[in-house]
């Protein structure tokens, strides 16, 4: 299963785009990152039977495992791509919330989208990890 993140905002050569770096070449499934300007850009085509994860402040605090669990239900599923956006300043409106298929959030403190970034690709090798079982992860 392809693990696409979409984020508006260009990362650049930062810290933080080291850290996206850095966790996504542990990711045991294929990844891709789109970067979309702060505003307009199009969104590339959704192939059809991909999930839809919003980053977002009304979004579900999921535990690492809950997370890995989800994925691991998607791709056993035989779903192809997950697609995870990370928007603007503004966030996302109502529309594209009532789309996704899950919303999730990284708690109610208010995250800069390129530390978001970083938080998600952490967060994917920890569940691509906890799926191939490896001893790293511990839940408390």
């Amino acid at each position: 299963m392809l693990l696409h993140i979409v984020a508006r905002g260009r990362i650049g050569r930062s810290a933080e785009a080291e850290l996206v770096d850095r966790y996504l070449v542990r990711v045991a499934w294929p990844t891709k990152v789109t970067e979309l300007p702060d505003r307009g850009g199009k969104t590339p085509p959704l192939p059809g039977g991909a999930k839809i994860v919003l980053l977002d402040e009304k979004g579900k605090n999921l535990s690492s495992t809950a997370f890995a669990d989800q994925l691991g239900r998607w791709r056993d599923d035989g779903i192809r791509e997950t697609r995870f956006l990370i928007g603007a300043a503004d966030g996302f409106d109502d529309v594209a919330r009532a789309e996704a298929d899950l919303l999730i959030s990284f708690g109610t403190m208010t995250w800069p989208h390129m530390m978001a970034r970083a938080m998600l690709a952490e967060q994917l090798w920890r569940a691509s990890s906890i799926l191939a079982g490896h001893p790293y992860h511990r839940e408390g």
